[in-house]
């Protein structure tokens, strides 16, 4: 079942867990009975497995400035060189 959180204008944010057929825009606040407006978050990502977490991490950092490549990187495939002569008409670089 997904945990809402919902803010109180005078006593603050509190979760509530509920069913989605149930999910209301306002519920009243546990404390002093007024009407909380949800609030919008991020979603749980605790449970994601640590390699989808690193690329995300990853990806975040790189979205404002990406690492330049200047070189191939050790270890890259090279492409093999062919033998086919058809292969000699084709455009160069």
């Amino acid at each position: 079942m997904p945990t809402y959180r919902y803010r109180c204008v005078t006593c603050g944010t509190f979760d509530l867990v509920r069913p989605m057929a149930r999910l209301a825009e306002r519920e009243p606040c546990p404390g002093c009975a007024e009407p909380a407006h949800r609030v919008f978050g991020a979603p749980a990502l605790r449970s994601l497995d640590p390699a989808v977490r690193r690329a995300l991490t990853a990806q975040e950092r790189s979205a404002d400035s990406p690492r330049v490549v200047t070189s191939v990187p050790p270890g890259a495939r090279r492409t093999p060189l062919t033998t086919d002569p058809r292969h000699l008409s084709l455009p160069r670089p």
